[in-house]
């Protein structure tokens, strides 16, 4: 069922009522009543120390929890002047449709500035609240992305794929292109409520991806703010992809087909100005579980290798072969072919009309070849070093862009020159 809004009745009425606003905090929640209290009491605190005088709503946008996540907020007290409202969005399940409720709740109230938190967040401050909305309300930056420090394996589809297209392609240095914690303009905040593709894989996992992209496609100013350590709900990468690879690299890929007329003309990449100073904690290590990818990579090529041969390049595919032979320790996917294999897949994504979903859900042991091999390499490296490895993955990806345009031209031929 289609929703012309993801406003419950009773919510529309209370925004009614309040009339207008001047900042809105989003938080979309599911099943985080671990982590709630915290984040709604930093977000209160923020808003009270650092904006005592403007009117606040902080919209807590639920996906139906099964567990007490709603009865926690609702009891929560926050500080007086600041309005407060819980309620379980309507629309396709997803953190799309739950940043669709606050959109159209900032764009309803007319606010000067929006900010959306991520719900299952340990290490929020009260500071998180004015990074994240200064630079709109002071510097007229319209779109404000989160720069955290975090645990070298947290965010390997960040590391391995999205920061690297948004680099190479889109030409920002955003770090945290689906980073789930970012400020707006109330602006930008009306487009995304009017032109959301809320009944889409956007409405899922590719909203952040596509919230980054469009202020840049639109050329609106683009900042990043520190937020300091990101501590969150973390799980080892070769246990928990589930939908959640499918959706964002499926929603990144589409709007590189959509977008393509502005991305194949960008040259070097451009840094993003950035706010504030780098935090100095450390973030919580965790196991991750190499063997299993492995495992999972070689499984990957016994059932999908003849297809792999269809959509790489030769010299690639027979790169992956000699690699589902090979031992934990000699196994490694190179930084260069890594890239390749990237591009490869979204060249044949471009020139797909139909399957696309299904293309994209071959790619997920290669995806897990890659993050055993980032592993195996930075082990016994701190966070900061780490960190030295994935720029220079990204500065590859860039290096490599001609590579793109000509596979991504060779691919729209029609015929059988469209092959690899």
């Amino acid at each position: 069922m289609k929703y012309t809004t993801s406003l419950r009745p009773w919510v529309s009425r209370r925004i009614e009522k309040i009339g207008t606003a001047d900042l809105v905090i989003g938080i979309p929640c599911y099943n985080n009543q671990s982590t709630i209290e915290h984040v709604v009491k930093c977000v209160s605190d923020g808003l009270h120390i650092h904006y005592p005088d403007k009117r606040s709503l902080i919209m807590i946008s639920d996906g139906g929890s099964t567990d007490d996540t709603r009865d926690v907020a609702q009891t929560l007290t926050v500080y007086p002047f600041i309005e407060k409202i819980v309620q379980i969005y309507r629309g396709d399940p997803g953190k799309g449709s739950a940043l669709r409720s606050i959109f159209e709740a900032a764009s309803f109230l007319e606010v000067k500035a929006c900010a959306v938190i991520d719900s299952d967040l340990r290490s929020i401050t009260s500071a998180w609240v004015p990074a994240l909305i200064q630079p709109v309300l002071e510097g007229n930056f319209h779109f404000v992305a989160p720069l955290y420090t975090r645990y070298k394996y947290d965010g390997t589809i960040t590391n391995t794929i999205v920061y690297n297209l948004t680099r190479a392609l889109f030409g920002r240095r955003i770090r945290q292109p689906i980073g789930g914690d970012f400020g707006l303009s109330g602006e930008l905040a009306r487009y995304y409520s009017s032109h959301g593709e809320w009944d889409s894989d956007i409405a899922r996992f590719g909203i952040d991806i596509w919230m980054t992209l469009t202020p840049i496609v639109r050329k609106l100013p683009i900042c990043q703010s520190y937020l300091g350590t990101k501590i969150h709900d973390v799980k080892d990468p070769g246990e928990s992809l589930g939908p959640m690879f499918r959706q964002v690299i499926f929603t990144l890929f589409l709007l590189m087909d959509r977008y393509y007329e502005f991305w194949s003309g960008i040259g070097p990449s451009d840094p993003v100005p950035i706010f504030g100073e780098p935090g100095y904690g450390e973030p919580d290590a965790f196991a991750i579980d190499t063997s299993r990818m492995i495992r999972i990579y070689k499984e990957g090529f016994a059932h999908f290798g003849v297809f792999w041969q269809q959509v790489l390049r030769p010299e690639n595919y027979d790169l992956l072969k000699r690699l589902s032979q090979m031992s934990e320790d000699e196994f490694y996917l190179s930084t260069e072919v890594w890239s390749k294999i990237v591009y490869d897949y979204s060249a044949t994504f471009h020139a797909w009309e139909r399957h696309r979903r299904q293309l994209v859900d071959t790619m997920s042991p290669l995806y897990y070849a890659r993050v055993a091999s980032f592993v195996s390499k930075t082990q016994d490296m701190t966070n900061e070093e780490a960190e030295e490895v994935i720029e220079d993955q990204a500065q590859q990806f860039e290096v490599l862009k001609p590579y793109l345009l000509e596979g991504w031209a060779r691919r729209s031929l029609p015929g059988p020159d469209q092959s690899f």
